[in-house]
């Protein structure tokens, strides 16, 4: 699997996973101002007139850019079944199972046809059993508790969740100290750095 290069804006604060060709181009417009990390790739170009060496670029893991204009976090990071079940861990909020993907849903705790939101807040991993059975009812006419309160992931929790599989040792230093802390995390997940665990 391909490593992806971190990107920030000029403030240091982490907006999104970039492949090699965007961050070359980054670097084309000359919009990156600076980089933290080891090197991702070296990316080749064209050969010298002059030495007849070819020229080459390391792109670092990650990279902060400017512009005219200060690119802005997401206050709120896109909701998507991956990033939700890597939220709870593929674990089913209701009975406690683990499952993988194909096996698990999104439930509403608070119903959407019952006037509920498709927000982070609301909705909770669930295996298809347990919420197929949960239907419409909310929690309390269901019967059913919940294992763990959902919750919206920050920026740097959110990058980390959708990433997890490949994302470097230097790019998870940079974003585990703006994870929040009063969160638990399982031992497959990134934790706070102040943790202890």
């Amino acid at each position: 699997m391909e490593a992806r290069i971190l990107r920030l804006n000029i403030a240091g604060q982490p907006i999104e996973w970039l492949n090699w060709k965007d961050a070359v181009c980054l670097y084309a417009r000359d919009l990156v101002r600076w980089s933290l990390g080891g090197h991702v790739r070296r990316v080749y170009g064209g050969h010298s007139r002059v030495t007849g060496l070819q020229t080459h670029m390391d792109l670092p893991a990650i990279i902060a850019c400017g512009g005219n204009r200060l690119a802005r976090m997401r206050l709120v990071p896109l909701l998507t079944n991956q990033a939700l079940f890597a939220r709870d861990h593929h674990q089913c909020l209701y009975c406690g199972g683990q499952f993988p993907a194909p096996l698990l849903s999104r439930d509403h705790v608070h119903p959407l046809s019952r006037g509920g939101r498709d927000h982070w807040n609301n909705v909770v991993t669930a295996c298809k059993r347990c919420n197929q059975n949960k239907g419409n009812r909310l929690l309390c006419e269901a019967n059913m508790e919940l294992l763990a309160l959902p919750f919206c992931p920050n920026a740097a929790e959110y990058l980390a969740l959708i990433n997890s599989d490949r994302i470097r040792g230097d790019q998870m230093a940079f974003l585990r100290p703006q994870f929040t802390e009063r969160r638990t995390w399982s031992d497959s997940a990134p934790r706070p750095a102040s943790s202890g665990v």
